[in-house]
């Protein structure tokens, strides 16, 4: 399983982040096309390379355009009122072509920020928005974060303990307590320690990512394999490096590993009316599959086997689901092993229009490459095109640009 170590020695934040996932592999011009995928402008982002204390590491500014003339003021004017509450940045999200996980991931960041922010002031969540300066700011630091994971086909985020850093700092209502009431309110269930530092080291967005997706704080996992490791530059320059140290390794042990589990039912005397509607239900809650077989039971009866494949985090809401919903009065499950080639989606240009193309790779060679149907059949429908000649057409497109492009796995 590919996972990430955060070493926050010297605290987290949404650019210490993205200008580690930088430093360890992110490509940059990956980082910018998808970032220009949200309709968010009046940004430029300055990647630059600099020493923290003798550590080389990647620094990363958000600098917004100065209001230069009416046009441009009126323009950003009017992105100001519409980068403001969740639901706002949740459409924005929403509307963008980035892939389905970087669009979760993001939203779950922004929804942890929004909810600490919320309880802290003592308003709905909905009430809370973000300021101009922070709303551009945010979004690019955690989209971008979500867009690295999601390159590095990252699994599973670990961390260190955090240190947060001692005493005030200045806010707009005057001295704010380190860790700022927001980050405090984030990193509950996490540990940290606040060091002799009188900054604030630990930001609520870098304190968000961390509550939003990594699953384990305190130290790195017993077995974790360091393979590669890049900084990610802070603001500061303290009497310790104020770097974020990434490590991108993998963890080897099964025990924790979700295990995979098949779970079967053999039936006789369900309405067939109901195997799709619970089909659509299973998979709905998120197992990896579900299929039926046609089976000969006792006294010669013919019957369906209703199988699914389902992890062990929602093992017992699927069993719940089976019996509840089917005729069954009984069921049986079982351990199995799961090997799973890496998929990427790509988008081509075919005569008729885009197509969205998987590619699958394992052990870092390409193993197969799929049109999507439903793109597909969208463009038959609409060109009376045979469906054949569209997949066909948009599978030589993809394996063209393939061979140009060598889409990077990581095994």
């Amino acid at each position: 399983m590919k996972a990430l170590y955060l070493d926050c020695f010297s605290g987290i934040s949404g650019n210490m982040l993205l200008g580690a996932l930088l430093h360890v592999g992110l490509p940059e011009d990956v980082l910018r096309q998808n970032l220009s995928l949200l309709p968010v402008h009046g940004y430029d982002l300055i990647i630059t390379e600099v020493n923290k204390c003798g550590i080389s590491a990647i620094y990363v500014d958000v600098k917004l355009h100065d209001d230069d003339g009416d046009h441009h003021h009126d323009h950003h004017h009017h992105h100001r009122h519409h980068h403001r509450h969740l639901s706002d940045i949740f459409q924005i999200i929403d509307e963008s072509q980035l892939s389905p996980k970087i669009k979760a991931d993001s939203k779950r960041i922004f929804l942890f920020l929004a909810q600490a922010e919320a309880k802290v002031h003592g308003v709905e969540v909905e009430e809370i928005h973000f300021h101009e300066v922070g709303a551009v700011d945010a979004i690019v630091d955690i989209v971008g974060t979500a867009i690295g994971l999601d390159y590095l086909g990252i699994q599973a985020i670990y961390t260190s303990a955090l240190q947060v850093g001692k005493g005030f700092v200045k806010c707009a209502h005057g001295l704010m307590p380190v860790p700022a009431p927001a980050t405090a309110e984030l990193l509950r269930n996490i540990p940290y320690s606040n060091g002799e530092i009188s900054k604030e080291l630990v930001t609520p967005t870098g304190a968000a990512v961390i509550a939003a997706l990594s699953i384990n704080h305190g130290n790195m996992p017993a077995n974790f394999l360091s393979k590669a490791i890049g900084y990610g530059a802070g603001t500061w320059d303290l009497e310790i490096p104020n770097v974020l140290r990434m490590h991108v390794g993998e963890i080897k042990d099964e025990s924790l590993m979700t295990k995979t589990f098949v779970v079967e039912a053999n039936i006789d005397d369900l309405n067939p009316q109901i195997y799709p509607y619970v089909m659509d239900k299973l998979l709905k809650m998120g197992v990896f599959d579900v299929w039926l077989t046609p089976i000969i039971m006792k006294k010669n009866r013919s019957a369906t086997m209703l199988s699914v494949l389902v992890n062990d985090l929602i093992l017992n809401q699927v069993l719940a689901l089976i019996f509840q919903q089917t005729s069954t009065i009984g069921l049986r499950y079982y351990a199995t092993e799961r090997k799973i080639a890496t998929r990427k989606i790509i988008e081509v240009n075919v005569p008729w229009g885009k197509v969205k193309v998987k590619v699958s790779a394992y052990e870092g060679k390409i193993c197969s490459i799929t049109p999507e149907y439903e793109d597909c059949k969208i463009i038959a429908n609409e060109h009376n095109i045979p469906l054949k000649k569209v997949q066909q057409t948009a599978l030589e497109i993809a394996s063209a640009v393939i061979k140009e492009d060598v889409i990077s796995f990581e095994s």
